[in-house]
């Protein structure tokens, strides 16, 4: 499953006088920030909230680092350089659930040969996002904004990030929501061309809305709807327009997609396109 980055889309090849040129000219943006009094009680809500999660789950990310540690040694943390607000990168915490030293694909599909046993039960369950509290307590992240990328995918669309990186980014979001299970979705074949030419564009239509709408209330409703799809493990649709959520009732009928049609669609003329549309037509 390992490819070597090379093989990749330019994107993954982006020189770092590049990566930084872009996320310089984000950090240059003259749009103005959304309410000075809004962000301050959303920086009130990140703080207390983050704060009492990472209380409570602490024995969870504990008993977590200590099998991630006994399967396949140290370190236990994933530091992954991210590019946040402004701009400015910072690096975002995860538990590793790869084997230590491996190559391939900047992306996680869902018989990944990379992730180790441990890796495949805390990604299921989300576990291994858990130490971003700590992003969101630094100021780095916040509960809910557009997911954080690499400065490989914002030097690629440095236009369309000019205007996301107003906002801090978020733990999870509507892009979050929508591809709660995007591992599910991305082929064995192409899996980075499919992200980037299908998934990608969404994300980043959907993140712009959030910039365009975010208020204490959409950030609620956020809330709400991660924990129905994370914790009650109930998919949700995310409208591409309106940015309303609702249970997906057909794709919560066959959360994931048959392996042999999987299989079928990697063999293919278009691995990427059959899958996307398969994933749609589950919805």
């Amino acid at each position: 499953m390992a490819r070597d980055l090379r093989k990749a889309p330019d994107v993954c090849r982006t020189s770092l006088v590049s990566r930084t040129s872009a996320t310089r000219h984000v950090a240059r943006s003259t749009h103005a920030d959304p309410h000075r009094g809004f962000q301050l009680a959303k920086r009130a809500l990140d703080i207390a909230v983050a704060a009492a999660v990472l209380l409570v789950a602490a024995p969870v990310i504990a008993a977590a680092a200590v099998a991630i540690a006994a399967e396949s040694g140290f370190p236990v943390l994933y530091r992954s350089r991210r590019v946040g607000r402004y701009g400015r990168e910072f690096s975002m915490l995860k538990l590793r659930k790869m084997h230590v030293g491996v190559g391939g694909p900047p992306l996680t599909v869902a018989d990944d040969e990379r992730l180790t046993r441990v890796g495949r039960i805390i990604s299921r369950l989300k576990i291994d996002e858990l130490p971003q509290l700590w992003n969101v307590i630094r100021g780095d992240m916040s509960l809910v904004g557009p997911r954080p990328q690499s400065p490989e995918f914002v030097a690629s669309h440095h236009g369309a990030y000019e205007e996301i990186l107003r906002v801090r980014p978020g733990i999870t979001g509507l892009s979050q929501v929508a591809f709660a299970r995007e591992d599910r979705v991305l082929c064995d074949a192409e899996p980075l061309v499919q992200y980037l030419e299908r998934i990608l564009p969404q994300k980043l239509q959907m993140d712009r809305m959030y910039v365009r709408t975010c208020s204490l209330g959409i950030d609620l409703r956020i809330l709400f709807w991660t924990f129905v799809t994370v914790c009650l493990r109930i998919p949700v649709a995310v409208d591409r327009t309106s940015g309303r959520m609702r249970v997906r009732w057909r794709l919560r009928q066959r959360v994931a997609l048959d392996k042999s049609l999987v299989r079928r669609i990697a063999d293919g003329p278009s691995p990427a396109l059959e899958a996307e549309r398969a994933y749609e037509r589950a919805a």
